[in-house]
């Protein structure tokens, strides 16, 4: 595991340095309501080369940025909807999948599925700072 305490100015070595060992499978984003996650994303997806607007799939439950790029917000339906769609079968595609607000239930399916994981969960700190643990399983 390592762990970050970063300002915003810092998100884009943090996004450079995220891709420079994971480059596709699933990143599982987790912290509290504005933790960051989306603006982490943000960052990932400009250091990609990617130069559209990322916003929150809250309401849509999918953002597409490129081909390899997808994002995904499971908060307000949950992980049984999201199984429900056949959202998994997404993941399968080949390219880097965000998912913000995933559970223990979603990572252990898909570490039985074999998919790689990145997991990073945001806290707020003070100072405007955020401590990003990353963990890769």
């Amino acid at each position: 595991m390592k762990i970050y305490e970063l300002d915003l100015n810092e998100l884009p070595a943090l996004a450079d340095e995220i891709l420079k060992d994971f480059s596709s499978g699933v990143i599982i984003l987790n912290g509290d309501l504005a933790s960051g996650k989306t603006t982490l994303t943000q960052y990932i997806v400009k250091s990609l080369g990617i130069k559209t607007q990322v916003t929150s799939p809250t309401f849509s439950l999918q953002q597409c940025y490129g081909d390899k790029i997808f994002h995904y917000d499971i908060y307000n339906k949950g992980i049984e909807h999201f199984i429900s769609l056949g959202m998994l079968e997404e993941l399968e595609k080949e390219g880097l999948h965000l998912v913000e607000w995933g559970d223990e239930k979603l990572k252990n399916i898909l570490l039985s599925a074999g998919f790689d994981i990145l997991e990073i969960n945001i806290k707020k700190k003070q100072n405007n700072k955020r401590e990003y643990k990353i963990c890769t399983h």
